[in-house]
């Protein structure tokens, strides 16, 4: 049976210490965003065991800025997990306002356990609650 991987959706919230000088958004802000969304997604998809004994770090963003946003704008930011390999992850962040994209971001993190801090690897039947079947 097909498997893909579920898109999740983050409604931003834009304050006003997000906006700079120029009146929009400030491009810090958007990474503020992306490891908030990917946080949630952790924490709306894994099981609470996952969730107590597993953290997660960022190692690398790579921001690609198409628009910009402004204070009243709302703004989603799609979430697709890429891959996971061992301990880390790879996702793709797809920041829009209605159907014009804002930002792409891919993001890499690393899974430590809570306690030591340790790189973690991510077993599949955690990775299995970021999978769907198809027509499920």
């Amino acid at each position: 049976m097909f498997r893909s991987v579920a898109p999740y959706d983050y409604t931003v919230g834009i304050d006003r210490a997000d906006i700079d000088f120029m009146g929009h958004v400030n491009n810090a802000s958007y990474l503020k965003w992306v490891q908030a969304a990917i946080i949630s997604h952790w924490e709306r998809l894994a099981p609470a065991d996952a969730i107590a004994r597993l953290s997660w770090v960022a190692l690398k963003h790579e921001i690609t800025y198409r628009k910009p946003a402004f204070l009243d704008d709302h703004v989603i930011a799609t979430v697709i997990l890429e891959k996971v390999h061992g301990a880390r992850a790879f996702y793709e962040i797809i920041i829009k306002r209605g159907e014009e994209v804002l930002a792409e971001v891919k993001s890499s993190w690393c899974c430590l356990d809570a306690e030591t801090h340790r790189p973690a690897r991510v077993s599949k039947s955690i990775i299995d609650h970021f999978i769907r079947k198809a027509g499920g």
